[in-house]
């Protein structure tokens, strides 16, 4: 880069113009993104799916959801993901709990993969997958990896997301994300663990320490006095000053 002292032109290098571009490009595009944050309201998108069209508002109605991308449909790493989920098909309906995929494939392409995720899991798929071939759900989450953001000539096929999971509460909000690489498959166990937790703490208004399963000790907030807390939980053991622990009452 030159600064020219009379006239005050500034000179770029190609090179660093190639930089600038991209860089002032890629920055605009983020920028545009609806990036949704904890406890923000997710859109009430209009989505297709293999199993036909829907609202995203309408889908979660009045339960829990989790909403699951993956890159691509007749991938390896993916078909073992969804078979997981399928598997888990108890789990979910026990914590009245609705999923939903997305990729960036078609509904017709989403209806085929099934098949394989039944024959690899050993369970059908009895969730919708979203056929996001616009990338107006990809955008609206930020599923997008960095390299989708580039100038034009990018399409769907392009832009496979990554592996992200969304919990979604019964009032619609946001209630917890999770972002993976392409490369790496995700714990469902811990998705069902991190669930449980979210329900718990909605419900009893307590929170919950690290690695924390259904049955053992909450954490009493800190805005609940130890009169308070006797009154709600009984006995509790106080750790420090800001930790106390208790039982859940039956």
């Amino acid at each position: 880069m030159i600064l020219c002292g009379k006239c005050e032109t500034i000179l770029v290098s190609p090179q660093w113009l190639d930089r600038a571009v991209l860089s002032s490009f890629s920055a605009t595009l983020q920028e545009e993104q609806m990036s949704l944050r904890i406890n923000d309201t997710i859109p009430n998108l209009e989505v297709e799916t293999d199993e036909g069209k829907t609202s995203l508002h309408d889908f979660v109605g009045e339960g829990w959801t989790i909403l699951f991308s993956h890159p691509k449909d007749f991938t390896h790493v993916c078909t073992t993901e969804f078979a997981a989920v399928a598997r888990l098909k108890s789990e979910w309906d026990k914590r009245g709990t609705k999923v939903i995929g997305i990729s960036v494939d078609s509904a017709e392409d989403h209806r085929n993969w099934k098949k394989d995720i039944e024959q690899v899991g050993g369970a059908k798929p009895e969730f919708p997958i979203i056929a996001d071939d616009d990338l107006t759900v990809s955008k609206a989450f930020d599923m997008l990896p960095a390299q989708a953001y580039l100038p034009d000539g990018r399409t769907p096929n392009h832009s496979a997301t990554v592996r992200s999971v969304f919990i979604i509460g019964p009032d619609k909000q946001l209630k917890l994300t999770m972002t993976y690489p392409m490369s790496v498959g995700r714990n469902f166990a811990e998705v069902l663990r991190a669930l449980d937790a979210l329900q718990t703490s909605s419900a009893n208004g307590v929170a919950t320490p690290a690695n924390w399963q259904v049955g053992e000790d909450i954490v009493i907030p800190s805005a609940v006095s130890d009169d308070d807390a006797k009154d709600r939980f009984g006995s509790f053991e106080t750790l420090t000053p800001y930790l106390r622990k208790a039982k859940l009452p039956n």
